[in-house]
C-alpha cells in the first residue's frame, strides 16, 4: 500500500487524540438529516446513514438522541451544507464541505485558514472536472463473505470497484476491511443491497475522489497535513477532500 497508506495511517492515529471535536460535527449532520426527513431512521435513509457513521466513530447513544431532539425543537437552528473549493500548497486541490448555521462566519474562517497556510479560495465550479463523486461503503472483512460472488452481484446495483484495505486501530493493530465504490446516483440501491444480504456497513458516505491523484514528498505532505488539520479544527468544517494520492 506504500507511503500514501502509511501517511493516512499516521494521520488517523494523530487525530484520535482529538475525537471530542468530532462528535459535534457528527451531531450537526444528524440534526440536518432529522430536520429534513423526520426523526425516524427507518423512514429516513439519510438519518439512518448519519447515525451509522456516528456509531462508527463511537458516538454515545445519548449524543445521537440529543442531536435528533434538537432537530425537532421549535427554535432549531437552520443548518445548511456548503462546499468550498480551494488550492493548497504544492498543487493540492481541496473540497471543503461544511455544515453551518452562519455562512458568513464559515467562509471568513475558511478563507483565513487557507491564506495563513499558503492556500487560497477558488471560484465555485473550478474543480468540477478534477473530482468525481462516488458512493463509498466500508464493512469488516469476514470469512463468511465470498468477495468474488458479492462483487458480481453488486455490479447490477451500481458497484464500480471493490478493494481490500487495513485500518489502524487504537490498540496499534490493523483491521481488515472491504471498501466498495459505486456510482454517485447508486448510493440508495447499494445501501439496500447490503441490508438485504445482511452485511453490516460500518461507514457509508458520498465522497469526492480525485481524477488525477497528486503525489508529494513527505516534507510536502506534512505541510499540507498541517493545513488540513487546521481546517478540520474549525467547528463548521465536516470533511476536507484532496487530490492527494
Amino acid at each position: 500500500m506504500g507511503r500514501a497508506f502509511e501517511y493516512r495511517k499516521a494521520a488517523k492515529l494523530k487525530r484520535w487524540g482529538t475525537m471530542s471535536r468530532i462528535f459535534p460535527k457528527l451531531g450537526r449532520v444528524i440534526t440536518m438529516a432529522a430536520k429534513e426527513g423526520g426523526p425516524d431512521p427507518e423512514l429516513n435513509p439519510k438519518l439512518r446513514t448519519a447515525i451509522l457513521n456516528a456509531k462508527a466513530q463511537n458516538m454515545p447513544k445519548d449524543n445521537i438522541a440529543a442531536a435528533i431532539k434538537r432537530a425537532m425543537g421549535k427554535d432549531a437552528a437552520e443548518i445548511k451544507e456548503i462546499a468550498y473549493e480551494a488550492k493548497g500548497p504544492h498543487g493540492t486541490l481541496m473540497y471543503i464541505e461544511c455544515a453551518t448555521d452562519n455562512g458568513t462566519r464559515t467562509v471568513a474562517n475558511v478563507r483565513a485558514i487557507l491564506v495563513r497556510n499558503g492556500g487560497e479560495m477558488l471560484t465555485s465550479g473550478s474543480l468540477d472536472f478534477m473530482f468525481t463523486r462516488k458512493a463509498v461503503f466500508e464493512f469488516d472483512k469476514t470469512d463468511s463473505i465470498d468477495l468474488e460472488e458479492l462483487e458480481l452481484e453488486l455490479i447490477d446495483f451500481g458497484l464500480e470497484e471493490l478493494e481490500e484495505d487495513r485500518l489502524p486501530q487504537e490498540n496499534g493493530e490493523d483491521k481488515e476491511i472491504i471498501r466498495i465504490y459505486g456510482e454517485f446516483t447508486s448510493f440508495g440501491e447499494l445501501n439496500k443491497a447490503f441490508e438485504e444480504r445482511g452485511i453490516e456497513i460500518k461507514k457509508a458516505s458520498l465522497q469526492r475522489i480525485p481524477n488525477v491523484p497528486l503525489e508529494l514528498t513527505e516534507e510536502q505532505m506534512d505541510e499540507v497535513s498541517e493545513l488540513i488539520d487546521k481546517l478540520e479544527d474549525d467547528e463548521d468544517v465536516q470533511v476536507v477532500y484532496t487530490n492527494l494520492a
